[in-house]
């Protein structure tokens, strides 16, 4: 397939003039448009009020003053607050580039005197990033509902999403939905080339202004761009069919829309245009299918939760599960569960569309009838990591993992579902990557599990409860203090073991000398420890001890 190379396309940033993009980067890095120079210049408490979308403390610290007198104060009133600002004050702060340059860059035009932003403007900054990343104007910079075609700026969703990708280094990457190219910017660091495709022409042209925009910070050569990326236009996977990646990431317009909505009312940044979740499953199927065998997916996505025909809630767990293909591992998390309700609450919020309200109106009603036609409870959202598994490792169909029971549901293959609502630590990626590890080890010493040596997680620690005046402890619990921040309720011969887990005795040494020291253990007592260890490496309270 043709790569998208439309330096030129109506209504967005314009990518076509290579000198004028530079001369622009030059003034931007000259202005300290950064996101530690927005901070300085609007201090503590008016940036802060701006990452929850309030301008007005900006707009007073950008009104007057010192701050107020500053170039860097055009850049941020125009870009950041969506306010007109005067030619002369634009031309000082941008002398490379020029006013006239501005515009015709598609990022100002006039409105009465004055000049005012066309796109949102903005730094971005990660651990190993520092860019300009370029949308369309959000909610609260500009009147009225959202324009359809809407081409979305950096959201807590693509956070996410690049906090939970795993960043080993591939060939092969692919950015399935890219919308203005966030994820881009994080793969370029650990793919060698990067292929980037949606369904809109707007938010294709956005990532190429921004990639080229960026071109120095990236390691790009602007006039080789398709060398690291290549951009493609259409919908799904059908841009990408016949080729394989070694990873794949998504943040696809997983927004459950109301199948009343006609074409021309729905937001192509976060409606798929299929009813229900039929989007994410369509993608949990299909993307094994361009994964190369041992390559990995992570995407975002809802699901439904719907009611059986006795009325009572379906296992989210349930829903997904069917949509996996035999030879795809699967890790689901389910991060949130909302009522139909508090999702059109959310979702109508999300593109303004509560300033309408007639139209609001008829939207949540359409929401909940919609919902109530397929008998859903609630809406599931979490994160999606999925492996196309290599060798003749096949799932036999049994229940899913949810976090307890054996570490090898399926004979091996890792499919594991839980729900984690409260805070874990970001980055969550390196953790999960960690954890396959983990499940990969198990599985590879399945056979000789009892001969292996094991030590605590150097950020567990052991928590114990006991009644005054008790002889033991009548609760004792483990925690993690980094990655998914579990908590494990120990029996105490569990709770013993780790104790005695110091890298130095054998898991099979440690079972049986527990096992004599248990009165009446049970026929099946070392059968249950074992897996119960198993479990605690599974889930990363205990790790392989150094050889």
């Amino acid at each position: 397939m043709t790569d998208f190379n439309a330096g030129q396309t109506p209504d967005a940033p314009q990518s076509h003039d290579l000198p004028l993009l530079a001369a622009l980067a030059e003034d931007l890095d000259r202005l300290n448009y950064t996101v530690d120079g927005v901070a300085a210049l609007l201090g503590a408490e008016a940036y802060e009020a701006l990452g929850r979308d309030q301008l007005v403390p900006a707009l007073l610290a950008t009104a007057r003053g010192p701050a107020g007198g500053q170039p860097l104060a055009a850049a941020v009133r125009l870009w950041l607050l969506g306010r007109p600002v005067a030619p002369e004050d634009l031309a000082a702060a941008f002398p490379a580039t020029g006013v006239a340059g501005l515009q015709a860059l598609g990022l100002v035009g006039p409105q009465g005197g004055l000049l005012a932003a066309l796109a949102d403007l903005r730094p971005y900054a990660s651990e190993d990033l520092d860019l300009w990343v370029a949308s369309d104007l959000g909610a609260h910079q500009r009147p009225g509902v959202l324009r359809h075609d809407h081409v979305l700026g950096i959201g807590q969703a693509s956070l996410t999403l690049a906090q939970l990708t795993v960043r080993a280094p591939v060939e092969r990457a692919l950015d399935l939905g890219t919308g203005c190219g966030i994820q881009i910017f994080h793969l370029l660091g650990h793919a060698r080339h990067v292929t980037a495709t949606d369904i809109s022409v707007r938010a294709l042209a956005f990532t190429r202004f921004n990639l080229l925009l960026n071109a120095g910070r990236l390691g790009l050569d602007p006039g080789r761009l398709q060398d690291r990326v290549s951009l493609r236009l259409g919908s799904l996977l059908e841009p990408v069919a016949g080729e394989q990646f070694d990873l794949v990431v998504s943040n696809p317009p997983f927004v459950i829309t109301p199948r009343s909505a006609a074409d021309t009312e729905q937001f192509t940044y976060r409606d798929g245009g299929l009813p229900g979740d039929e989007i994410v499953a369509r993608l949990v199927a299909g993307l094994p299918q361009v994964l190369l065998p041992g390559g990995t997916a992570q995407l975002l996505g809802n699901w439904e939760i719907r009611r059986d025909g006795s009325g009572a809630d379906e296992p989210w767990q349930q829903r997904i599960e069917g949509w996996l293909s035999p030879d795809t591992e699967a890790w689901i998390i389910q991060r949130e569960r909302l009522s139909p309700a508090q999702y059109a609450e959310t979702w109508l919020r999300d593109a303004a569309e509560n300033r309408d309200a007639g139209h609001y109106e008829r939207a949540y009603a359409a929401y909940l009838e919609d919902f109530a036609s397929r008998q859903v409870a609630g809406i599931g959202f979490g994160m999606i990591w999925l492996r196309r598994a290599a060798g003749n490792l096949a799932h036999d169909g049994g229940s899913p993992a949810g976090g307890a029971g054996s570490v090898f549901p399926g004979g091996g293959l890792l499919r594991r579902f839980e729900e984690i609502t409260y805070p874990i630590e970001q980055p969550i990626g390196p953790h999960l990557a960690a954890a396959v590890e983990r499940h990969d080890w198990l599985r590879a010493h399945a056979a000789d599990f009892g001969q292996q040596h094991l030590q605590p997680a150097p950020d567990v620690t052991e928590e114990r409860h006991q009644r005054p005046g008790a002889e033991h402890p009548g609760v004792i619990l483990l925690r993690q203090g980094a990655g998914l921040r579990r908590t494990s309720l120990m029996s105490s011969e569990l709770a013993g073991f780790v104790s005695a887990s110091d890298g130095e005795l054998a898991v099979g040494t440690l079972v049986a000398a527990l096992e004599t020291l248990i009165e009446e253990p049970g026929a099946d007592f070392a059968a249950r420890l074992t897996e119960q260890v198993r479990n605690l490496v599974a889930d990363g309270y205990l790790i392989p001890a150094p050889e």
